[in-house]
């Protein structure tokens, strides 16, 4: 049995099966240096199935901070950089996990849930200066960890990437 299918049927079917796949929306692609890749469960992409940034691109996505001390410095430090919550959803997220991955290969599994709920940074300044590679940069995720008592522990310590390069959204 042969089944014909006029032109505006076979339209109707090619509009159908485009919106049951979710698209790839662009992001812009880096001008500068790239520092950041992220690949996994995400929408939104710049270079194949990843979207990759450089300075400028994170800092669009707007500039926050907080001040905080840490095991790693000496009294109160300020961090400043994008909020991970916001740089999920500039990418479209659909995981439940992070995993940062560092230029010297460390790495790290964060729960997504952890971005809303403690206000994490994936800092780029302290105290007003970009930090180096030398110095846990360009990007460290920090928490803040005075504002609640089960931060300052070394689960949360863990979480705490320098020098991250790529996140993997799983």
């Amino acid at each position: 049995m042969t089944v014909a299918l006029s032109r505006r049927s076979m339209i109707g079917i090619g509009v159908a099966g485009a919106l049951a796949r979710p698209a790839k929306a662009g992001l812009p692609l880096p001008a500068g240096r790239k520092i950041l890749t992220v690949t996994g469960a995400i929408a939104n992409t710049n270079d194949g199935d990843a979207a990759v940034f450089d300075r400028p691109m994170l800092e669009a996505l707007g500039m926050d901070g907080f001040e905080t001390t840490t095991p790693w410095y000496r009294g109160l430090v300020r961090f400043e950089g994008v909020r991970m919550q916001r740089l999920m959803q500039a990418v479209g997220a659909s995981g439940d996990h992070v995993m940062a991955i560092a230029l010297n290969d460390y790495i790290t599994d964060i729960p997504i849930s952890d971005f809303g709920r403690y206000g994490v940074l994936l800092a780029m300044k302290r105290d007003g200066a970009d930090m180096p590679v030398r110095d846990k940069g360009p990007l460290f995720i920090v928490y803040p960890y005075d504002s609640e008592f089960e931060l300052r522990s070394q689960q949360y310590y863990g979480r705490s990437a320098w020098q991250v390069a790529k996140l993997v959204v799983k």
